[in-house]
């Protein structure tokens, strides 16, 4: 899988392993943020350096959960019908442009729009009411780690670390 390409053939890319594999290299730069090191392999780039011979680790994964909301029932089936409705409302569209000879008809799309909402409301429900209260919030979960190194192959870590360390002085000689 490649993180930086979601619309990929599925084809697989030469030197990537099939399956999950640790990295292999050695560390010639650590970061505190993603940005950071992604900031220095850039730097690599720019410089002409083999950054196929590069990997970013992350190192002592966290899964983070910022609660977004609090939720309630009018919340819930308020998102339950507006979800629903976007649902419908394509449902609808298709249907209305294939259902008649005589061009776009707009009854297919007012009954997906109100079906989308009815079984929107109704699944949203469903849903919030078999937690029973013991998650009332909303939240976004996002996997960080804390800290982040850059890797390289041994035939090229000495001029990775050498030139890494130029970015480090603030120099780009």
């Amino acid at each position: 899988m490649i993180v930086s390409a979601p619309f990929s053939s599925g084809r697989q890319t030469p030197g990537l392993p099939r399956l999950p594999t640790p990295p292999t290299g050695w560390p010639i730069g650590s970061y505190g943020t993603y940005e950071e090191a992604q900031r220095a392999v850039d730097f690599l780039a720019d410089k002409d350096f083999t950054v196929q011979d590069v990997t970013i680790v992350g190192v002592d994964l966290m899964l983070v959960e910022r609660v977004i909301g609090r939720l309630s029932w009018g919340r819930v089936l308020g998102t339950g019908a507006l979800s629903g409705a976007w649902f419908g409302l394509f449902v609808g569209l298709l249907l209305g442009l294939f259902s008649s000879s005589q061009g776009m008809s707009y009854a297919p799309i007012l009954v997906g729009l109100a079906a989308g909402v009815l079984f929107g409301v109704v699944f949203a429900a469903m849903s919030y009411a078999s937690t029973r209260g013991r998650r009332d919030f909303s939240s976004a979960s996002q996997m960080v780690a804390g800290r982040y190194d850059v890797l390289c192959q041994p035939r090229s870590a000495e001029k990775g670390r050498d030139l890494l360390a130029k970015l480090n002085m603030g120099t780009s000689g």
